[in-house]
């Protein structure tokens, strides 16, 4: 499933660049092949927009190659963002009330960094109700990551996140394959590694009240991903499978710096099960940061996504306005 080039957004000439499979728009209108269209409600903040964007386009890209797949990144104008953001945005981004005319197969939902830890307090709580609402009654499938999965469970569901007793979970974890049974996870290895990021959590416990099918877990981390009791129109995820080899360092980097300037208390740990002892001595000695980090996750996420993608397009409708081909049971999507 190759992404088509369909506007000159920066991220189609970087990802190419990579050797990634893009197809110009102008090569595509000449194929007879079915599209898909998917939304990306990026919700990251400035400095993790662009790369946030570029990883889920490669995870949606490299599913396979059986349609053409267009990718529309959106967002949320209560975010608070920088002018130079808000221009990249206006300049790139569309508006959700034309994706919501136009129509979407699928969607993607990001987290976010919040500055109240009760959602309901945020700015963006009810413009991102009103996306999850409308795409319930209007996609067919809903894959939300980390803060997103937090905000839909409580919406949804009535269960509310609470914090992690230790602190910031992050690090890369060993996870299992819970239900085989389910196609979403059907061919994955049955164990692998996830990176998680967050200091919230919706416990194992509250993923069963609310009647989801869990499907990844971990002795470590709890529930990383479960699905609606229709076992398929919501997929929750509280890690990061998409994440580049470097995103946690990154995020190390971040949070050591703004200890520096004293605006956090405490200095921050380093990720668990991501870096070598010796890393800085490797640098020193000429190594770059990449080559020093291994990625034990990419796999297992390109799985996920391609069997996500591969049965949105079963059952999905040629129509984007409607939400599933005739026929389909929306309480069964998938028949299982």
């Amino acid at each position: 499933m190759p992404l088509v080039a369909y506007k000159n957004l920066p991220s189609f000439e970087r990802l190419k660049k990579e050797g990634r499979t893009i197809l110009p728009s102008e090569r595509a209108q000449h194929q007879d092949i079915r599209e898909m269209h998917i939304g990306l409600l990026n919700m990251m903040p400035d400095a993790a927009l662009q790369a946030t964007e570029r990883q889920f386009f490669r995870l949606v890209g490299e599913s396979n190659q059986i349609a053409q797949l267009y990718v529309h990144p959106f967002t949320l104008p209560e975010l608070e963002r920088s002018a130079e953001t808000k221009a990249y945005i206006d300049e790139y981004y569309e508006p959700f009330e034309q994706l919501q005319e136009e129509g979407l197969d699928a969607l993607i939902v990001t987290g976010a960094n919040v500055s109240n830890p009760a959602l309901e307090e945020n700015d963006f709580w009810k413009p991102l109700i009103k996306v999850f609402d409308w795409a319930w009654d209007n996609v067919t499938s809903t894959m939300c990551s980390c803060l997103a999965t937090h905000a839909v469970m409580q919406f949804k569901y009535n269960q509310k996140r609470s914090a992690l007793p230790d602190g910031k979970l992050w690090g890369v974890y060993r996870h299992r394959v819970a239900d085989r049974t389910h196609p979403l996870v059907r061919n994955m290895n049955t164990v692998f590694d996830v990176p998680q990021s967050r200091f919230n959590q919706i416990t194992t416990e509250q993923f069963k009240e609310a009647g989801m099918k869990i499907l990844i877990e971990s002795k470590d981390t709890g529930t990383h991903l479960a699905v609606s009791p229709d076992g398929f129109r919501l997929i929750c995820m509280q890690g990061h499978p998409e994440y580049d080899t470097i995103s946690l360092m990154k995020e190390y980097q971040r949070d050591f710096k703004l200890y520096k300037e004293g605006k956090i208390s405490s200095e921050p740990a380093m990720p668990k099960n991501y870096c070598e002892q010796d890393i800085l001595q490797k640098i020193e000695s000429g190594s770059s940061l990449e080559d020093c980090l291994e990625n034990t996750w990419r796999d297992s996420a390109r799985s996920i996504l391609a069997s996500w993608i591969g049965l949105v397009y079963q059952v999905t409708n040629l129509d984007r306005q409607k939400q599933f081909m005739d026929g389909v049971d929306p309480n069964n999507p998938l028949g299982i």
